[in-house]
């Protein structure tokens, strides 16, 4: 039977159909129930499929936790690599092969604490690729440790009083660090999480999309959090702005984080300006052996 077959503007696009985007001799998967990183890898399918991205053409890296096995789970190029390293690893991927669209899935732990060095200049440097970062707030796969973006007052294994650090706002840090591109959105809005997942896509340049996940065995057990549905639907309740968020205490996230696509630039992109500049130099040096 032939796949369904839906219009998009004046295009014929087939259906989207998860299946055909995973490597299927992975199932089961090992995610734990109602854990967000399987949304989210759901809608960055969704958004290769509607871009009509080539799976040939598709690199996808990752580095370790809950969020690096996410790759493993795709049917295009993958790359597992050590913790912290994964946009390391793609920006040599990017540099080198331009015409893949390169993607990192990480969490924030790989991200923002090991891989916090690689994360900024890769900001800085603007190179074509796209970032996702599941933002879970806890190292779900390594025995649940506080993380750079765990919420004052939680629990973790290493913070049993609560946590008493601020945590990192990763958008506002790649904006500053001069992505360009910055995206954030939730697990339970997936059309919303697809179409930034998208956008960062499609952009020229180095693309952040922080996706606020939830780790239901790890975090919300052991903050009484409530069942998976129930934490899914606090996003809803506590992190898109509410009527009534003066008036309802909000013990999960800070419902006055922004989300969709935050910023958006068209700085030069650091490939193309670094063949071009690598051209000017051959040239002039090609120009003095010729005079000499």
């Amino acid at each position: 039977m032939n796949d369904p077959i839906v219009l998009e503007g004046n295009a014929a696009v087939e259906e989207f159909d998860v299946r055909k985007y995973i490597r299927l001799q992975m199932m089961p998967h090992f995610l734990c129930p109602g854990c967000g990183h399987g949304i989210a890898l759901r809608a960055l399918l969704w958004a290769v499929h509607e871009l009509g991205i080539d799976k040939d053409r598709l690199a996808v890296v990752s580095g370790i936790g809950c969020a690096g096995r996410l790759s493993a789970y795709i049917d295009a190029n993958t790359f597992h690599v050590t913790h912290g390293r994964p946009l390391a690893f793609a920006s040599g991927l990017a540099l080198v092969r331009p015409d893949l669209h390169v993607v990192v899935i990480t969490g924030d732990g790989d991200c923002l604490a090991i891989g916090g060095n690689h994360f900024i200049h890769t900001c800085r440097r603007n190179l074509k690729l796209t970032c996702l970062m599941l933002n879970n707030e806890v190292y779900g796969m390594t025995g649940g440790q506080v993380s750079p973006t765990t919420s004052e007052t939680r629990i973790t294994t290493t913070t049993q009083l609560g946590n008493a650090e601020p945590h990192f706002d990763a958008c506002a840090l790649a904006a500053a660090a001069g992505a360009g591109f910055v995206g954030r959105e939730v697990t339970h809005h997936v059309p919303k999480l697809k179409d930034v997942m998208r956008a960062a896509l499609e952009h020229p340049g180095f693309a952040f999309v922080e996706v606020m996940s939830d780790c239901t065995e790890i975090f919300g057990r052991k903050n009484d959090m409530g069942s998976s549905p129930e934490m899914i639907l606090r996003q809803k309740s506590e992190i898109r702005p509410s009527a009534y968020r003066d008036t309802v205490e909000t013990p999960f996230r800070p419902n006055t984080l922004p989300t969709g696509v935050l910023m958006c630039n068209e700085r030069p992109e650091y490939g193309a300006a670094y063949r071009q500049y690598a051209q000017t130099v051959k040239s002039a040096g090609d120009g003095k052996q010729k005079r000499g």
